[in-house]
């Protein structure tokens, strides 16, 4: 295939994967820049403040942070008890209708050396919680997930293909070159650079993007097939009752001792998606800044305390764990969300000029179409 040909057939791909795309593109842009810094807004929004004990004073055990988040809510089921890195001194218990329930639930803040409760924040309620819903699955469920992650894979091609498009260019100008003879002229070159310097960021934040969006895919195929065999010798059994399950502390400390070198992040109670009717799920994690983000789960059987199985989630499970972080760039601290802040700004100029670039030429191709109409026959 002639190399001129190829690369207009290159041109057709990027112009109409990125005119599908772009307008949400834009908008997950939009959304997604205040969601970097979510840790630090809602440090900053929160109505509640931690307090300082004395030195020395010890961790109150799990079961009496538990019972003390209950005391808020007897009628709910709690669902899972978790503890943030960065802020170990707090313990978040949630609570839902049923123990799989996914909406309306509540969230109670307790002290993890006093047990006492500090806040009850609603988190389906704020402004982040706005953005973050219409930036993950703009309120459609699983199948808004689908769509955006579409729209990422035509991103994805969008950006590929650039790449193809501006080959040539560049061996005619100077990398970096933005000639000034025309406003479309001017922001073609921008364009072009802006999205050449980006376009390792984009690709990382576009794939990371795809690959959240089957979390749930995965979530449940991680259920019908590992944890439906980690679970086997109960199959049939009748789920616990809540006097039946035994003491949480007993569980944390009981996977604590089966895997020494990581640490407790969350724990599933039974009955939950993440748990079985008959288990403590408990969940640890690394002490690294990437082996945190990936999870191990102990069953711990609720009623004995005794561990039941434990294994290391499957490649598709670390890969979503892995990609959700780094989408947003929640890896290396403050700077990193600046750097990553900075090129979704950079994006978001890439996008809105590809868009009046095409309007333009549009415009352009029109009035052509209309001068050539009017034009007399040569000879006529």
């Amino acid at each position: 295939m002639p190399a001129a040909r190829s690369i207009r057939i290159w041109g057709w791909v990027h112009t109409w994967s990125s005119l599908v795309c772009t307008l949400f593109l834009l908008y997950l842009c939009v959304t997604g820049l205040p969601l970097i810094f979510h840790h630090e807004i809602e440090d900053a929004t929160r109505s509640y403040e931690v307090p300082v004990p004395a030195a020395g004073t010890p961790r109150a055990s799990y079961d009496r942070v538990v019972e003390s988040a209950r005391s808020r809510h007897p009628e709910l089921f709690v669902q899972f008890v978790f503890v943030d890195d960065e802020e170990p001194e707090l313990v978040h218990v949630s609570f839902g209708a049923t123990p799989q329930a996914q909406e309306g639930n509540k969230r109670v803040v307790v002290d993890a050396r006093t047990a006492k409760v500090l806040a009850e924040p609603d988190p389906e309620s704020g402004v982040m919680y706005v953005l973050f819903k219409l930036h993950v699955d703009m309120f459609a469920g699983l199948p808004g997930k689908l769509f955006l992650g579409a729209m990422g894979l035509l991103f994805v091609v969008a950006v590929v293909s650039g790449v193809v498009v501006y080959a040539p260019y560049m061996r005619r100008l100077d990398f970096a070159t933005v000639r000034t003879r025309t406003r479309r002229l001017r922001w073609l070159d921008l364009h072009n650079v802006l999205g050449i310097v980006t376009v390792a960021w984009v690709l990382v934040v576009g794939l990371t993007g795809v690959i959240n969006t089957w979390a749930d895919l995965a979530i449940k195929l991680w259920q019908v097939d590992q944890l439906a065999a980690m679970t086997a010798p109960y199959a049939g059994k009748p789920p616990l009752t809540r006097a039946e399950q035994g003491s949480l502390e007993r569980a944390i400390e009981t996977a604590q001792v089966a895997m020494p070198d990581l640490r407790f992040s969350f724990v599933a109670y039974p009955g939950t998606l993440f748990s079985s009717p008959h288990h403590y799920a408990v969940y640890m994690r690394g002490t690294t800044p990437l082996t945190s983000r990936l999870l191990k789960p102990a069953l711990i059987d609720a009623q004995a305390g005794t561990l039941t199985d434990s294994r290391e989630l499957p490649w598709y499970i670390m890969a979503i764990l892995v990609s959700q972080p780094l989408h947003f760039g929640d890896y290396g601290g403050l700077p990193l969300k600046i750097l990553w802040a900075l090129l979704d700004l950079i994006t978001i100029v890439v996008l809105a000029s590809g868009i009046y670039l095409w309007l333009v030429k549009r415009r352009r191709e029109e009035i052509e179409g209309i001068d050539l109409a009017d034009r007399p026959m040569a000879g006529r």
